[in-house]
């Protein structure tokens, strides 16, 4: 049954818990406003780098650099060689077509480009935009040699990186043009 004080009751109770909620550091800080309709400053986290390579910065990394960064940042989640973790496998080879696939780094993703710019953006979790871009580089470059597609001696940048083929290059659907 409704009643002034019921309603005032249950309107207290709603305010306390959102105020539990509330960080006390983040009280007063300034709230940021929306960018709508205003340029964007070409900030790391707002370039675009596609399959052709346009938009790579500058760099480049071996497998062997990687191999050691991989140990150092990537090894606790991804396991030993990419074998799996927490952070799931990211090398292997398995077929597609089952009913749960292993999205690998060497049978699922189309071109080493994305590799590159997921783990420049995204890795590692906690820290996501801390690796240098030499840094990107070397550990795609190791992760492609876990896969087969490096020898264990090439070196990736910026002027090669999206010359490689990878395996499975045509296995998306590809966007029409209108």
């Amino acid at each position: 049954m409704f009643t002034p004080e019921r309603f005032a009751v249950s309107l207290a109770m709603a305010g306390l818990a959102f105020a539990t909620c509330a960080n006390p550091a983040d009280l007063g800080r300034e709230v940021p406003h929306t960018q709508l309709g205003r340029p964007l400053d070409a900030e790391p986290g707002v370039l675009t780098v596609w399959p052709d390579g346009r938009g790579l910065p500058s760099g480049a990394g071996s497998v062997a650099s990687g191999a050691q960064l991989y140990v150092e940042r990537c090894q606790a989640c991804h396991g030993e060689r990419g074998t799996g973790g927490s952070g799931g496998h990211l090398s292997g080879r398995s077929p597609l077509d089952g009913p749960n696939p292993d999205r690998t780094v060497g049978n699922y993703w189309p071109y080493a480009t994305t590799v590159f710019d997921y783990i420049r953006r995204a890795m590692p979790p906690q820290a996501p935009w801390s690796l240098s871009a030499n840094d990107a580089y070397a550990l795609t470059a190791y992760l492609l040699h876990l896969n087969g597609i490096l020898p264990a001696d090439a070196r990736l940048g910026s002027d090669n990186l999206s010359k490689v083929e990878m395996p499975n290059r045509f296995g998306f659907i590809p966007i029409r043009e209108r």
